[in-house]
Order: C-alpha cells, then sequence, then structure tokens
C-alpha cells in the first residue's frame, strides 16, 4: 500500500513566499520551452445549475513531477473548490492532493511575474492594476519580486475594494499604492498594466498605453470574453502561456483574429520558449508586450512541486494510504 500527502489550504498558506513561488514556476516554463509537455484546460458546463467543472495538466520531468488541477465553479453552492493531484514524473507514483485554493493566486501570479521579468522594460517602475480581488493581489506581491517597484495604481468599479487593496499593499511594498478612480487613470503612463478581472469586454482602451508598456492579461479564458481590445493585440509582441491556447480559447486573441487584424503569425512565442531562450523577449524599449495567461499545468505542476517538498521537510499534511491499480484489481501486494 502507497501513501501520498494530503495537504489542505491552510497547510500550504505559509510554505513558500512570492519569490519562491516565481522560481519554481520560472523553471517550469524553462522546461516548458526545452519540450515539456502541457496542454490547455478542458471545460465542461453545466446550465441548471449554471457550473464549469474544468482541468488541465503537465509533465515537468526536470521537477520530476506532473499533474494538474481540476476544479469546479458555480452549480447549486455557487462557489469553488480547487484540487491539485501530484506524481511522480519517473515512477507515476501519486505523491499529494492539495487543496489549491490558498496557492491559486500565487502560482498564477508566479506566471505574470516570470513574463513580466521576460517581457517588461528592466527600468520599469511603475504599475497599473485592474482588478482587486485575489488574483489582482497575487500578481502584484509576485510581480513586485521581479522589478523595483516605486507607483501602483489600482482601479476596481467598487470603491471600497480597489482602496482596500491599495491601503494593504501601501503598507507591505516600498512603492507607493494608490487607489483611482477609472482605468485610465491606472493604464495611463504605467510601465506595466494587469488586468485581473471577470469582465467580458475590453477593460481600457489599448491607446492609452504607453511605447514601452507590458501588460498582463490573465482574468479570461473564454473564446467570447476578453480583458484587452483588439488594437493591443495588434500593436503588441503577443505572447501566451501555450500557443495552443491563443486560437482555442483566448478570447482577446480570436477577437482580433476574426476583426482581421491579426494572423496565427502574430503569435510571437509561448512564454516557455522566451524562458529558455528559444525565443527573444523584448527587443526595444517602444515595444509593447502582451502577456496573455489562462492558467495551465506548467504553473500548477512547479508551484505544487515545490509546496510538497517545502511539506515534507517541515513535516506538515497528512499521509494516506492509495492502493496501486494491481493491488486494487488483484489483490496482489
Amino acid at each position: 500500500m502507497n501513501q501520498f500527502l494530503y495537504l489542505t489550504s491552510a497547510d500550504v498558506r505559509d510554505l513558500a513566499t512570492p519569490t519562491a513561488y516565481v522560481s519554481a514556476v520560472r523553471d517550469g516554463y524553462r522546461q516548458r520551452g526545452a519540450g515539456a509537455h502541457a496542454k490547455p484546460r478542458t471545460k465542461l458546463f453545466r446550465s441548471d445549475p449554471g457550473g464549469l467543472f474544468t482541468s488541465y495538466s503537465a509533465i515537468l520531468p526536470d521537477t520530476g513531477a506532473m499533474g494538474g488541477y481540476m476544479y469546479s465553479a458555480g452549480f447549486g453552492a455557487e462557489d469553488a473548490w480547487f484540487v491539485t493531484p501530484l506524481f511522480d514524473a519517473d515512477s507515476g507514483e501519486p505523491l499529494a492532493l492539495i487543496d489549491g485554493a490558498s496557492m491559486n493566486p500565487f502560482k498564477t501570479g508566479a506566471a505574470g511575474a516570470v513574463a513580466v521579468d521576460e517581457l517588461a522594460r528592466d527600468d520599469a517602475a511603475t504599475v497599473g492594476v485592474i482588478g482587486s480581488g485575489p488574483q489582482a493581489r497575487g500578481q502584484l506581491h509576485t510581480t513586485a519580486t521581479v522589478r523595483d517597484l516605486e507607483a501602483v495604481r489600482v482601479f476596481s468599479p467598487t470603491a471600497e475594494h480597489r482602496e482596500a487593496y491599495a491601503a494593504d499593499f501601501d503598507e507591505v511594498l516600498e512603492a507607493t499604492v494608490d487607489a483611482v478612480d477609472s482605468s485610465r487613470a491606472a493604464v495611463e503612463g504605467a510601465d506595466i498594466v494587469i488586468t485581473a478581472t471577470t469582465a467580458s469586454e475590453p477593460v481600457f482602451d489599448g491607446e492609452w498605453l504607453e511605447p514601452g508598456a507590458h501588460v498582463t492579461a490573465m482574468g479570461q479564458y473564454h473564446p467570447n470574453k476578453r480583458e484587452i481590445d483588439v488594437e493591443t493585440v495588434a500593436e503588441s509582441t503577443y505572447v501566451p502561456d501555450l500557443r495552443e491556447r491563443a486560437t482555442f480559447d483566448a478570447g482577446a486573441f480570436l477577437a482580433a483574429l476574426e476583426a482581421g487584424a491579426v494572423d496565427e503569425s502574430n503569435v510571437h512565442a509561448e512564454l516557455g520558449d522566451v524562458v529558455a531562450g528559444e525565443a527573444p523577449g523584448r527587443r526595444s524599449d517602444e515595444e509593447i508586450t502582451v502577456f496573455d495567461s489562462g492558467g495551465t499545468g506548467i504553473e500548477t505542476v512547479a508551484a505544487a512541486a515545490m509546496l510538497y517538498e517545502r511539506a515534507r521537510n517541515e513535516g506538515v499534511g497528512t499521509a494516506l494510504p492509495i492502493a496501486s491499480a494491481s493491488e486494487a484489481l488483484t489483490g496482489k501486494r
């Protein structure tokens, strides 16, 4: 009888810093650029009660781990549950089952931070954030580990939400963090723009972007929903997390494709290709770059493997038994 480690959301909450997440996820994307396997999410919908069940996976051979994410959102409970199964990439044996709720903003934020590090100007110091929820928080926590930030401006439609976001980060970052009353006020003059929303339509006008700006758009993974407009996609060096996503569920790219503003050759490279040195990142100070992040198994497995190792070293989690298929089906031990 084998054993695997069960880690609750509380178990993993304080196991790793944003810097540790970024380091693990950067290496995950390096492996992807070297040929590691990862696929976009599958999505199953139900209309009554309305809900989404989704999953995605990756194998990271150098990390020695594989697995992914499965979660439900909506349905009758009108809530969400995030589960990460982690396996040994060599033996195939299960290593851990992780309640992925508390790690979610940080592993996704880490992907955004890796993109900032590869695509934003080295001297980028001003950030405009649109959104104020957990994902917007994770993005700023991790982005602050790869650039010396001086000023952050956050916009969210609900004043109390953006003000709370600004107040919280003003206490923990050396940068000045201010709530602003429009997305334009957040975007204009920003070196880095982060969108982390549930919006179905663009949340800013591409004309507001300064030359040399970098955009991380991470709030949508639906073919009919987008946070950034056609102009932003068409005028940028466009980098998705997975190339296959660009014509599958990257709503912003699909809208630009339908408008005739781009074709598939406008996908510059996957983020992993840039991290691995297989494709260039930023090529000029005036270039606008976009990272379109829809969530992949790459950051999930990389983060989960890092948390698993830390949990083992610190004696965190609960060991549970699991039978192999041969044992369960034949009774052999």
